[in-house]
């Protein structure tokens, strides 16, 4: 196996680093967390040079390994520079999580990051740690000010870890408790009905690996007495593939009961997500009488689309009896623009809210899709927006003299 040269300095004894002094930033403090998870132990220093006989590890200065601000700094395969958090983890990432994990890390939490120190794209987790840094006229020391944030940042990190190794536990559980439900689905240990029902022994997060599979309903022992019903959303939608009669949404104890004429349901919340029994016996009743009456009325949005669009999304797999809804864009104020390019008519927040408006009105539908026509200025906040909420957006191009849709990539 190679051995990691950096690991082995951050966990030599007396270990060392270097960063730069004054105003922080989310790049170097998490930077310096990071070297402070693999040792608790490690020095850091800051200044504005980094001392001509320093032999430690040296970060966010001084034009080294660990450094970006030299014009040759390296950049990822997908455009994202590098900052020293990302080098860093480059080196430590698969250390901590594993080669793959580590790369899902990088994307999901490191590369926001290290483009908001590249860039100033803005980013929440950035902004926070930068309000460690003392007010213009504070005077607390600015080293002190540093180290509680890398404390703080030092605690995100270590719950993000555990969060992703323990998803990766629950991962293989999961796995694990699917093949036991086949098995006794093959065996005829379990009904044909139950299929679509699966009994957790306990709590483990499934709701993305279930959305690939045609299981609706989860139970599970709650840490409260009794058991939890979850139903489960369809891959890629915000509906449940199955979901409880709404006379039960917001019911609980008698009036629960008597509506189920189940002797220990306990509570069924309103937005539908969750029913409890006192009883396995009953929660598997409780999803059966939800199967056995459930009705889908699956529902398609046409945003600014005409009828060729109406005869492609009838032809959707599995979506062929699906209500096509018609919205039209909403007709945007004229804008105008300040100083030599006139005066501006809408300002920032009025633009969200318009938005915002739009993108409301296709939700309270529930789409299993949205198709959208190519108005793209009118057209793009609202795709932007549904695809941040993993909604399927759709839109239409010409391929060979045919006419097909294709879906736009979700966003993050």
């Amino acid at each position: 196996m190679k051995t990691n040269t950096l690991l082995k300095q951050i966990r030599q004894e007396h270990a060392s680093a270097f960063t730069h002094g004054g105003k922080f930033h989310a790049d170097d403090v998490f930077s310096a967390a990071l070297l402070l998870y693999l040792n608790p132990e490690i020095t850091i220093t800051r200044g504005n040079k980094v001392p001509e006989d320093f032999e430690g590890i040296v970060f966010d200065i001084g034009r080294g390994q660990y450094d970006h601000h030299q014009k040759d700094s390296r950049i990822r395969e997908n455009g994202v520079a590098y900052a020293a958090l990302g080098l860093l983890w480059e080196a430590l990432g698969a250390e901590i999580l594993g080669e793959e994990l580590a790369q899902k890390f990088d994307e999901a939490f490191v590369q926001p990051l290290d483009n908001n120190d590249n860039t100033g794209e803005k980013n929440e987790l950035a902004a926070l740690i930068g309000n460690f840094n003392p007010t213009w006229d504070a005077n607390g020391s600015n080293d002190e000010a540093f180290f509680q944030a890398v404390s703080v940042a030092g605690m995100i990190l270590e719950n993000k870890f555990e969060r992703y190794l323990g998803n990766e536990r629950a991962d293989r559980r999961v796995e694990e408790i699917l093949e036991a439900h086949e098995r006794a689905l093959q065996s005829g240990e379990k009904k044909e009905n139950e299929a679509k029902i699966l009994i957790l022994p306990e709590f483990v997060p499934c709701q993305k690996r279930l959305s690939e599979t045609e299981i609706a309903f989860v139970i599970f022992p709650s840490n409260r007495g009794g058991y939890c019903i979850q139903p489960q959303k369809k891959e890629y939608s915000l509906n449940y593939k199955c979901s409880f009669p709404s006379e039960w949404l917001g019911l609980e104890n008698e009036e629960l009961q008597k509506e189920t004429g189940l002797v220990s349901a306990g509570f069924c919340h309103k937005g539908g997500f969750l029913l409890t029994t006192g009883t396995l016996e009953d929660a598997v009743k409780a999803c059966e009488i939800s199967l056995a009456e459930y009705r889908e009325e699956p529902v398609l949005v046409n945003f600014g689309g005409g009828a060729a669009a109406d005869e492609l999304l009838g032809k959707l797999p599995g979506l062929q009896t699906a209500r096509i809804i018609h919205m039209d864009y909403a007709e945007l104020p004229e804008l105008e623009f300040q100083g030599i390019y006139g005066e501006v008519v809408m300002e920032k927040q009025e633009w969200k809210a318009f938005v915002k408006t739009q993108v409301k009105q296709i939700l309270k539908y529930k789409p299993e899709a949205v198709y959208v026509a190519d108005h793209m200025f009118e057209g793009y906040p609202v795709v932007h927006a549904l695809r941040k909420k993993h909604i399927p957006v759709l839109t239409m191009v010409e391929k060979d003299g045919q006419k097909l849709l294709v879906r736009i990539p979700s966003g993050s």
